[in-house]
């Protein structure tokens, strides 16, 4: 079993910049990819970025440019450093993890253990 915990969420202005943590115990993390979600008011929840095991990244379009997502193996964390925030990106933001550890896979049904979520809310 796996356990994931969302943290470094807040209330911020459009331009400003965040840095979301996912602390995962349990099982073995390097083994897995990561991904993180995001899930607006009255929206379905959505990828945003995902890191395979071997370190390489797939960031969703909205997001390119702005958001990096990297993973520390030694210390079980995966972060989301997310840079010039607008409105838009207001959401509960979700970390996940996919046993699965390859491959591009961007759909909630392919991972398999969720946080909690952390919200995040950006002011115009």
């Amino acid at each position: 079993q796996v356990q994931l915990v969302e943290s470094g969420g807040g209330l911020v202005q459009t331009g400003d910049s965040l840095r979301l943590s996912c602390a995962a115990s349990g099982g073995t993390f390097s083994s897995y990819a990561m991904g993180w979600f995001r899930q607006a008011p009255g929206k379905e929840r959505e990828f945003v970025a995902r890191i395979k095991r071997n370190g390489s990244t797939y960031v969703e379009d909205s997001v390119k440019g702005r958001f990096t997502i990297s993973r520390d193996n030694a210390k079980n964390t995966v972060l989301l450093q997310m840079n010039s925030l607008i409105p838009e990106d207001t959401a509960v933001y979700y970390c996940a993890a996919d046993l699965v550890g390859n491959y591009v896979r961007t759909s909630i049904q392919e991972y398999d253990y969720w946080g909690q979520g952390t919200q995040v809310t950006v002011s115009s």
